[in-house]
């Protein structure tokens, strides 16, 4: 009777454990289908305002739901811009020392995130949330100059910015799109003319250098 009783019991516990395992999973399925709906809403609305209404519909569950897992808008929106900016991040990470390849995975980058982000800068004056993710991606791309053309750069710390300064010109999101969207060049064409650029700026440094009076 006892042993019988006690097999009772951890059989219980052990339905408990599961099913309270099968609950924590679609909570976070659940969770992860919210985030990555709010993901592709900013990505198709190309704007920070969607509504509640239109990441739930993608996410497939009620806005009710959407709130007992985010409480408010706000956490959600930050939750869906971290998940991209953690996707950017993978995507503009490139081999070191191969400035062809680097261009070639931005360009890349661009024209997968180029719209929407295009659409977040139109919205950074009105919008504080855009302005701090625009000022994020603006270090970073001057990040990314840096670590890209490292071995290109000048060593004296003026013509270093000056050149960074250039190649951020040359290589920047707007210089995509006036090539690519108002030009209507195709990809290869706009490879081949940020290449342009960026050798002509480098080729500038290299000559200042060559011809700055000697200490």
């Amino acid at each position: 009777m006892y042993l019988a009783m006690d097999t009772k019991d951890t059989d219980e516990t052990k339905k408990r454990s599961y099913e309270m395992r099968a609950r924590r999973e679609a909570t976070e399925a659940t969770h992860e289908a919210i985030v990555q709906a709010a993901v592709d809403s900013v990505i198709a609305e190309r704007s920070l305002a969607i509504t509640l209404n239109t990441i739930a519909e993608r996410a497939g569950v009620s806005v009710k739901t959407l709130l007992r897992h985010f409480g408010t808008r706000e956490p959600l929106i930050a939750a869906a811009w971290s998940r991209i900016h953690q996707d950017v991040i993978v995507e503009r990470t490139t081999p070191p020392e191969d400035v062809d390849e680097a261009l070639r995975v931005l360009l890349e980058h661009y024209e997968h995130r180029g719209d929407m982000m295009l659409g977040l800068l139109s919205e950074e004056g009105d919008d504080p949330r855009a302005r701090i993710m625009c000022d994020t991606g603006r270090m970073e791309h001057r990040r990314w100059v840096q670590e890209v053309f490292a071995a290109r750069l000048p060593k004296q710390p003026a013509a270093r910015s000056r050149v960074v300064d250039a190649l951020v010109v040359a290589t920047d999101l707007y210089s995509w799109k006036l090539l690519r969207r108002d030009r209507d060049l195709s990809i290869e064409d706009v490879l081949d003319r940020i290449q342009l650029l960026t050798d002509s700026v480098l080729r500038t440094a290299v000559q200042d250098a060559a011809e700055a009076p000697r200490p």
